[in-house]
């Protein structure tokens, strides 16, 4: 949850920018939450007042409504009765991350991703991102390596864990599709030695910048145990009282790896 807010935040100055390489300012003042995290709050909100999903979407979207959506998004946001519109871009599976921790059984918690992701992205490829990010969280969090995390990617959702980051940046480019950003996440977590690497390395990609972070930044929290607490502080300050207080709420509850409580000011 927080790695996949926090690695929103880091990449939102540096998406769509040319590739900054891997030695750059994590926060400068212009870093920001974006679609990413506001949507990463409502999934967990419904998960816990028990709220739909779709009701939920909505109504922090609407909240938030220049936060960055898709153009299909922003249409289904705004209107009550928009079905799902087929999608298979990157939006179900940067915004998954509170079914990896709120639920302890694997096939529970694909089939929390699917329900997540088919109230927009109803599409065979909306839907298995979302899943395969969220049983990455599981697996990661219950002790599963780097190597069967890979191959869980690649044996049950037909991702290519081979690619290399090197290769990446060569191909360079803006996916914003499942099937483009996960192989992305996955390769940025395996070859990272922390939470911080990993997220440089997504950001290094260049592209879709803030959601490749996002959702490697998931993970690698769920891996490697949780975000260290200096930038799990700056995050924290960076969100609104209104976002920060279900993010809170849900780390008690499912006993996330937070540091201590950030100071009240910014509200919103």
């Amino acid at each position: 949850m927080i790695g996949a807010i926090a690695g929103d935040i880091f990449g939102s100055v540096y998406e769509g920018a040319p590739a900054p390489g891997k030695d750059f300012p994590l926060f400068i003042p212009a870093s920001r939450f974006t679609d990413d995290t506001v949507l990463t709050i409502a999934v967990a909100q419904a998960i816990l007042d028990g709220e739909s999903y779709g009701s939920s979407l909505r109504k922090w979207g609407r909240r938030y409504p220049n936060a960055g959506y898709g153009g299909w998004f922003r249409h289904w946001l705004q209107a009550e009765d928009a079905p799902a519109y087929n999608s298979f871009g990157n939006g179900s599976a940067m915004r998954v991350a509170a079914v990896g921790w709120a639920f302890d059984d694997l096939e529970r918690v694909l089939r929390e991703a699917a329900k997540s992701a088919e109230v927009t992205h109803n599409h065979p490829e909306g839907i298995k991102g979302a899943q395969a990010v969220a049983g990455s969280i599981l697996l990661g969090r219950t002790g599963t390596g780097k190597q069967e995390i890979a191959r869980f990617l690649s044996d049950r959702f037909g991702y290519d864990c081979g690619v290399s980051l090197a290769d990446l940046r060569e191909r360079g480019g803006f996916d914003v599709t499942c099937q483009g950003t996960i192989p992305a996440a996955a390769a940025a977590f395996l070859e990272s030695v922390d939470f911080e690497d990993t997220v440089r390395n997504a950001i290094s990609l260049g592209g879709d910048a803030d959601t490749n972070a996002c959702i490697a930044g998931a993970i690698a929290e769920a891996h490697y145990g949780r975000v260290p607490g200096s930038l799990q502080r700056e995050t924290l300050q960076r969100l609104t009282s209104a976002l920060r207080s279900p993010l809170l709420r849900f780390a008690e509850n499912y006993s996330l790896p937070l540091v201590e409580k950030p100071e009240e000011g910014r509200g919103g």
